[in-house]
């Protein structure tokens, strides 16, 4: 298990899908000051969050927990979970890009 945060490499993993911290902290249903203090590795994760994070950014939540150096169990998601979270993953892209759109 990493002992820190890995910053760069969920930036990196993130810029590979043209998405934003902003993308991630709703994923995940936390702010974007939450998220802040993740990467600052000021906040520890949550099993659910871990597993928010894999399926946005592509990868297992092993190896999710592993680069957040989180002691959380990686969790095991069901079909059912994983429909879902794609599902929840879809509508934040949708929402950050519509809110970029209004802004812009």
């Amino acid at each position: 298990m990493a002992l820190f945060f890995d910053a760069p490499w969920f930036d990196g993993k993130l810029a590979e899908r043209g998405l934003s911290r902003g993308v991630m902290a709703a994923i995940s249903g936390l702010s974007e000051d939450q998220l802040i203090l993740v990467f600052k590795d000021q906040m520890e994760l949550s099993a659910g969050q871990v597993a928010a994070f894999a399926e946005l950014l592509g990868v297992s939540p092993a190896e999710v927990a592993n680069r957040a150096g989180v002691s959380t169990p990686t969790p095991r998601a069901s079909s059912q979970d994983a429909q879902i979270a794609a599902l929840e993953q879809r509508l934040a892209v949708l929402e950050a890009e519509v809110a970029r759109l209004k802004g812009g």
